[in-house]
């Protein structure tokens, strides 16, 4: 099994910014891919970065530009840095890490119980 624990969300201001962290513990070696995805009131848990083993990172069209995905794999964390954040991004923030197979109706995947992040004008 692969544990999850996310920080650094909290209140900040339209335009401002944001570190979320993300911390990995039991099976670490088993993980193919770590990344967030986000989930306002009222919406469907949505995919926002990714980063796969030997891999660059991808992002969600509605982030612009605005954040950037790394990951340590010898410390077991990935980190999103939130630049000019928008009311939009307001959500629960989710780290998630993958476990592919051959096909992907077999991928696991493992959730943190999320961060929330809430972005005033």
């Amino acid at each position: 099994q692969v544990q999850l624990v996310e920080s650094g969300g909290g209140l900040v201001q339209s335009g401002g910014s944001l570190r979320l962290s993300c911390a990995a513990s039991g099976s670490t070696s088993s993980i193919d891919a770590m990344g967030w995805y986000r989930q306002a009131p009222g919406r469907q848990r949505e995919f926002v970065a990714r980063i796969r083993n030997g891999e660059g990172p991808h992002y969600a069209d509605f982030v612009e530009g605005r954040f950037t995905i790394s990951r340590d794999r010898a410390k077991n964390t990935v980190d999103l840095q939130m630049n000019n954040v928008k009311p939009e991004d307001t959500a629960v923030y989710y780290c998630n890490a993958i476990r592919f197979a051959l096909s992907p109706k077999y991928d696991r995947n493992f959730w943190g119980h999320g961060t929330q992040v809430t972005v005033g004008s």
